[in-house]
């Protein structure tokens, strides 16, 4: 059987979306090939290696047909941003020492962001021989510019040649949205070009009976609690005379968040820390809404929630602009707020009443994610190019 490496910064037991993206795609692929998985020791997004792996420079374990490797890396999520460097810097040596060390098959998968990251591997690997995928699910740095993370300074122009550097030396790139395929075609015309999207690979979910809510609808967000989100903005933003507001995660904004529930007693808002993926599958199916807000507009980026809350039949709010909204318009899966204007978010939630949250739409939102976003499918198209 052929071989295929997968390198990535996020993985299982990690949550989040870059996580679930990558252990799909290695799920998917391992009856084609012989995989095996490099990531570091899994720390995000609390910023602190898991306990179960502390203690450890590197850990060589085999889970569900996959050989993954964790390396070491200095893990932080400080705001200090020489300390972020040399995080994500940690893990790229920890790589530059297991290429030394290992064989590298002819085939390689390597997830961007982190673009330093991504850079590494795309440098040391480089070889007519040996075939580099690039998985890119956001665009940095330009995304980091859009949310205010960087400054177009001198390290950004060397950012954006790293970024240049990773597409010319691709053979394939892997985009989860179209924007990001435009965006890499305007700089490098080598690569060939998918989409592949983040779809989610879970059983369709039987939906409860709807339960009587005396008038109130139950909306909720979950995922993770960062920056660009803005989960205790929009707490502060929303008007609560028609709904309670439900919140599960954990990330930079959770303390301000608890804090700002604490501090409002009258405020229906509820803070349920984060639950596994399993179990935030049952738990959302007792909710009426959900919500995928975005503080500001990222070009290229499309919340993978959108995919796994279709499957779920759980009608949407889409608050955040770009290719999300055309998404949920054109399959019908809920509701779309201006970006960044929280009175028109406050207008379109007056507009949704709950006996327009039926059963109907949330059979018709899954029926539509069950042939649209078909993972198997998608993943089979993914194969006939590798």
């Amino acid at each position: 059987m052929k071989k295929l490496m997968i390198i990535t910064s996020y993985f299982p037991p990690e949550i989040g979306a870059a996580s679930n993206r990558i252990h799909h795609l290695a799920q998917g692929l391992k009856d084609d090939y012989n995989i095996s998985l490099v990531t570091p020791l899994p720390n995000y997004p609390t910023g602190k290696i898991f306990k179960d792996y502390k203690g450890k420079f590197s850990r060589k374990t085999e889970e569900n047909g996959v050989k993954i490797h964790r390396l070491w890396l200095y893990a932080s999520v400080s705001k200090n941003k020489f300390l972020r460097l040399f995080a994500m810097l940690s893990y790229s040596f920890s790589l530059i020492w297991f290429f030394i060390w290992n064989k590298i098959p002819d085939k390689v998968i390597v997830q961007s962001p982190p673009l330093l990251v991504s850079f590494t591997c795309m440098f040391f690997l480089r070889s007519k021989k040996r075939k580099l995928i690039l998985n890119v699910s956001d665009l940095w740095p330009s995304a980091g510019l859009e949310l205010g993370a960087l400054k177009e300074n001198f390290t950004y122009k060397i950012l954006k040649k790293l970024e240049a550097f990773n597409y010319k030396k691709a053979d394939l790139v892997l985009g989860q949205s179209n924007e990001i395929l435009t965006h890499v075609k305007n700089i490098s015309t080598k690569p060939e070009l998918f989409l592949y999207r983040n779809f989610p690979e879970i059983e369709t979910q039987k939906l409860p009976e709807i339960k009587s809510r005396n008038g109130k609808i139950k909306m909720v967000y979950a995922g993770l609690l960062g920056v660009a989100q803005g989960i205790h903005r929009l707490c502060n933003e929303l008007d609560y005379e028609s709904m309670e507001f439900h919140i599960y995660g954990s990330g930079a904004e959770e303390e301000a968040i608890k804090k700002l529930i604490a501090s409002q007693d009258k405020a229906p808002i509820y803070f349920h820390s984060k639950v596994t993926r399993d179990e935030l599958h049952k738990v959302l199916l007792d909710y009426d809404l959900t919500i995928i807000p975005l503080l500001n507009r990222i070009y290229g980026s499309v919340p993978s929630k959108i995919f796994e809350y279709a499957k779920l039949g759980l009608p949407m709010v889409y608050f955040g602009g770009g290719e999300g909204e055309s998404i949920i318009e054109e399959n019908k899966l809920g509701w779309v707020a201006k970006e960044g204007d929280y009175d028109h978010l406050n207008k379109v939630l007056k507009t949704i009443t709950p006996e327009l949250l039926n059963t109907d739409l949330k059979i018709a939102i899954q029926n539509t994610a069950n042939i649209q976003f078909d993972f198997k499918k998608q993943l089979k198209e993914l194969k006939k190019i590798l």
